[in-house]
């Protein structure tokens, strides 16, 4: 039998050692940027999208989670974990991949490692809320939680928003020391603050951030002054908040998917009929953000699937026909498709010839 010649169709892979070097290239600031546009993008054109909370697998340990979308053209999903004990093991928190695929054919077009991408474009959904919902002249931020998240989010205020004064806390001063270590170079003012409490002081935007699987009160009702904006990232999953409810009833609260939400989110806290508005609203103009200076605008932020569909056209339009990109033989491709068993025979060795 003739030996088929073709075997596969490669697929775009961008891996963990490209994505540093792509972002030592451009640098990490212009990526928020460009990747920050994307979600923008999709965020205006949100109707289009198939949406569903993501499907997830919870333990005592942590969630295993899958994330898909489409807007009738891609298809993705992103496999992502959070397992805060990890760190404990010298493990990460948050590990992550995506894929891109075709609808038109369901074939892969495009893979990517996610966990990089993931804190950049958490950190970039972040800040694009906050340049519709802070106020415009806001100048200081505190930030509670300095863990793998904090130097992304400090970047992408500055950014997106010209943020460049920081009030920092956490609970392990060795989280504190790393956060300053790493932001030493990057022209940002930042004061360490021995509490939340103290952080927050003079502050007119706040993220919470921290990583513990905990229904906690990192931020309390009477730390929130008038016309502040809080950026809440690290309540994501069932069984994990850190906004007192007290704080919800005060502010105009703004979501991502409210089903996805209402589960993950501070407002898992609320009744069921909870106000609130979803963030696509205000970017595409259907709905006004904020209304008034003293008003307390809450992100109640939980990530969603089409930020990662952004962020994987972001990088895939971004590395095409560049060196951080390479080639991955992920799809079998028989010359002829009702052949599949082909490939195997080819790929053989001949048999042994029987000697007497």
């Amino acid at each position: 039998m003739q030996a088929q010649a073709k075997i596969c169709q490669t697929v775009p892979y961008l891996g963990v050692g490209n994505m540093l070097r792509l972002l030592a290239h451009q640098g990490l600031e212009p990526t928020i940027r460009g990747m920050a546009a994307y979600i923008e993008e999709d965020f205006r054109r949100w109707p289009l999208f198939d949406k569903c909370p993501r499907v997830a697998s919870h333990s005592a340990e942590g969630v295993i989670e899958l994330m898909p979308t489409s807007d009738g053209t891609l298809y993705g999903f992103k496999y992502v974990n959070g397992h805060p004990k990890n760190t404990h093991d010298g493990l990460q928190t948050v590990t992550a991949f995506g894929l891109l695929s075709d609808v038109a054919t369901g074939y892969p077009r495009f893979l990517s490692e996610m966990t990089i991408t993931t804190a950049i474009r958490t950190a970039a959904t972040s800040a694009l809320a906050a340049k519709y919902l802070a106020r415009p002249d806001a100048q200081v931020m505190a930030m509670i939680g300095l863990g793998a998240q904090s130097e992304f989010q400090a970047l992408a205020f500055r950014a997106l928003c010209g943020i460049d004064r920081l009030r920092v806390h956490d609970i392990a001063p060795a989280a504190t020391a790393k956060f300053i270590a790493n932001m030493a170079d990057q022209g940002l003012t930042i004061t360490a603050c021995a509490s939340a409490a103290e952080a927050v002081l003079g502050a007119d935007i706040i993220t919470t951030v921290t990583a513990d699987k905990l229904n906690a009160t990192v931020l309390n009702d009477n730390m929130v002054g008038a016309g502040v904006h809080i950026n809440a990232v690290g309540g994501d999953c069932p069984g994990k908040t850190e906004l007192q409810a007290d704080i919800l009833h005060r502010a105009a609260v703004f979501v991502e998917f409210p089903e996805q939400t209402r589960i993950e989110g501070e407002i898992q806290q609320m009744a069921p009929d909870f106000p609130v508005t979803e963030l696509w609203r205000v970017i595409a103009g259907e709905l006004p953000g904020r209304t008034s200076r003293d008003q307390i605008t809450l992100f109640d932020s939980v990530g969603f699937a089409t930020e990662d569909l952004s962020a994987l056209r972001y990088l895939r339009d971004v590395v095409q026909g560049t060196p951080f990109v390479e080639d991955i033989d992920l799809v079998a491709a028989p010359t002829d498709p009702r052949n599949l068993y082909g490939l195997i025979r080819a790929a053989a060795p001949a048999p042994l010839m029987e000697t007497l």
